[in-house]
């Protein structure tokens, strides 16, 4: 005989707690975080305080869009795989943006020759 179990009332496929979490503080997309990096190698001001950010907003990576809670866990992160390989991303040449994606995709500015004359 089929069917569902009579006593099973706990659905099998729960929300992912993870997700959740992970959604909840967005970062920003390489080619902002690119150029906030330009933006900052030519002034430098301290950060303001903040009471809903982490550590008041004092402690920040700026090339991963991060947050820290204290200075031990910020300088922990800055030893981290993947700040390390944030590191080179952005140190490179400027990320693809927006109208190259559209220009490969052949919605940018096309290329229609030179025009012709009309008599």
């Amino acid at each position: 005989m089929g069917g569902k179990c009579p006593h099973r009332k706990v659905k099998k496929r729960r929300l992912s707690h993870k997700t959740a979490r992970r959604d909840k503080f967005q970062v920003k997309g390489d080619d902002a975080v690119y150029d906030s990096l330009k933006k900052v190698e030519s002034e430098v001001n301290p950060l303001p305080l903040d009471e809903d950010l982490p550590g008041m907003g004092q402690f920040y990576c700026i090339h991963c869009d991060r947050y820290f809670a204290n200075v031990t866990v910020r300088d922990d992160h800055f030893r981290t795989k993947k700040h390390k390989k944030r590191l080179k991303i952005m140190a490179g040449p400027s990320p693809h943006r927006q109208l190259d994606a559209d220009l490969a995709a052949g919605m940018g500015m096309p290329d229609n020759g030179p025009k012709l004359m009309s008599m």
